[in-house]
């Protein structure tokens, strides 16, 4: 009588916090690289929390203390399967170009290098271990930083801090990432999650429209001028100060107690 053998774990671990969904990529014996399952796996759970009303804030994080991601499996793509983990119109991973309603909180529990670096720009906010490191080393192998680095580095970096980080390949730490503003916050690594959670806790706080709208003006402000990002803070404007939460702000602010939100 034969038996079924062991049953492979995910590769994308999913829990959930009330309304905070924290997705882990589990590949720690591969320093949680990305390959083909991890992008299947990691679209997929965002195709279902894309139905989920009752989501406020997802954390991406990765299993152990070794590693955030090393990016992309170069054993995968070394064998051919570079289309399975760029994650087609999500982009790498299935993450890095994705369109996702929510603030996304990036928990960097370690080194977040060449397509891990990647999908912490594609986060929202960073909260990073103390001995996180961050770089590009693409250069360094022969390869381009083609799922986001070269296009959101220097958004989010003085140009010649992003040119340096692409071209020298060097990567950098915690530290100096806080120094330059691309992480929130650097904590020891077994407060982590307790940071990511609390941190999304007080943005949880807030009217769930109103964290919407001001999400989405912020990132698509520094996209275009500032005649059509005034146009985009007009649209956001008239939605948001007609909602049911704008009226229940300022009465609960009178009324000194906890507004009762209703996302509308």
């Amino acid at each position: 009588m034969s038996g079924t053998g062991a049953e492979t774990p995910p590769v994308i671990l999913r829990e959930r916090r009330g309304p905070v969904e924290i997705l882990t990529i589990n590949r720690p014996e591969a320093r949680n690289a990305v390959n083909g399952e991890v992008g299947k796996q990691l679209t997929a759970a965002l195709d279902d929390l894309d139905t989920d009303e009752e989501l406020r804030v997802i954390v991406l994080t990765g299993a152990g203390d070794k590693a955030f991601s090393a990016g992309m499996d170069l054993k995968a793509f070394s064998a051919g399967a570079g289309g399975s983990i760029g994650g087609g119109s999500g982009g790498f991973a299935g993450f890095a170009r994705r369109e996702i309603a929510v603030p996304v909180i990036a928990a960097v529990n370690g080194p977040a290098l060449a397509g891990g670096f990647e999908l912490v720009l594609a986060c929202d906010l960073v909260v990073a271990a103390e001995h996180a490191i961050f770089g590009i080393p693409e250069a360094k192998r022969g390869l381009l930083a083609a799922g986001g680095g070269l296009v959101r580095l220097p958004k989010r970096l003085p140009m010649a801090m992003a040119l340096e980080l692409a071209l020298t390949g060097d990567s950098i730490t915690a530290a100096r990432a806080y120094e330059l503003g691309l992480v929130n916050s650097v904590v020891p690594f077994d407060r982590l999650l307790d940071e990511a959670l609390a941190l999304a806790g007080r943005i949880m706080a807030n009217a769930p429209l109103s964290v919407r709208y001001s999400r989405q003006v912020t990132r698509q402000a520094a996209e275009v001028s500032e005649d059509e990002a005034w146009k985009l803070s007009d649209e956001a404007t008239a939605i948001v100060f007609n909602s049911a939460d704008s009226r229940e702000g300022p009465l609960a602010f009178a009324e000194k107690r906890a507004p009762n939100w209703q996302g509308r």
